[in-house]
């Protein structure tokens, strides 16, 4: 847990630099689930469409908010949910074609977060649900096995999809069942129209408040574009660039006459529907 990923945290006895660490356990991850090779066959997400067309929508503020309470009480659903997830970890990602592997990673850890969070209901954040006494949240434990590989949603994310991708749209197709995080999409990934499909998310937080927001002359950005600076091109001016190619035409103007980001931030309340 370190300000290099989208906790902010570090935790106890952690050093700084340890979310950018790699065990010789981790790099065989990232070896096994992040090769070229691809096969031909495309997943089954029509179980998760379900899903997300009963317990998530799109509020007034702009904010996919998910009802994670009814989504607990209901049998039918949390159960819908664990066959899902079952029907991912027993697919190999490999036979799939390049972009049905990022769909697959990027549903898999949507749908291994959901359930996270339903299991711990009720919870005011996700950073309440603990790894362990010393970590909180829950991004480092085991949520799935697949190909006989214990991962945690860290692995997914980190090891897999960031180093597997190295495409900064990663940060638009996860979600972290936060205020703040990139919308949890209405209808799961897939590999056909994926590249404009996460356009259009970078585009939807990049243009809303949380993403980017100006306070007369200052720019503040969602703390993702400092923790995950690098991804994003490892500058002030780079992350800027970045922002620019997705803002609308008012805010591109405004971030045109913009050099440096004078602030960054988070709101880690739970990205629940009201009333859950």
């Amino acid at each position: 847990m370190t300000p290099f990923n989208r906790r902010g945290l570090i935790t106890a006895g952690v050093g700084l630099m340890a979310g950018l660490s790699t065990t010789p356990a981790l790099a065989q991850t990232t070896s096994r689930f992040t090769g070229r090779q691809a096969g031909r066959a495309v997943a089954d997400h029509g179980a998760f469409d379900a899903l997300l067309s009963r317990r998530a929508r799109n509020s007034r503020d702009g904010v996919v908010r998910v009802d994670y309470a009814g989504w607990r009480t209901s049998t039918a659903d949390r159960a819908a949910l664990g066959r899902y997830i079952d029907s991912l970890s027993a697919l190999d990602p490999l036979s799939l074609t390049r972009s049905e592997q990022f769909a697959y990673w990027a549903n898999l850890y949507n749908a291994a977060t959901i359930r996270v969070v339903v299991d711990a209901w009720p919870v005011r954040s996700i950073r309440d649900i603990r790894s362990s006494l010393l970590v909180a949240g829950p991004w480092k434990k085991t949520v799935v096995r697949v190909g006989g590989v214990d991962l945690s949603l860290d692995d997914i994310e980190h090891q897999i999809l960031r180093k597997g991708w190295s495409d900064a749209r990663v940060h638009y197709a996860v979600n972290c069942a936060s205020f703040s995080c990139p919308n949890l999409p209405l209808r799961a990934w897939r590999g056909a129209g994926l590249g404009p499909a996460l356009d259009f998310a970078a585009r939807a937080y990049v243009n809303h408040p949380r993403g980017v927001s100006f306070n007369g002359s200052s720019l503040t950005v969602s703390s993702i574009y400092k923790w995950y600076a690098g991804d994003f091109g490892g500058s002030d001016a780079r992350v800027i660039a970045h922002l620019t190619q997705y803002a609308a035409a008012p805010l591109a103007a405004r971030l045109g006459q913009t050099s440096r980001i004078a602030g960054d931030d988070y709101n880690w309340a739970i990205n629940a529907t009201t009333g859950s």
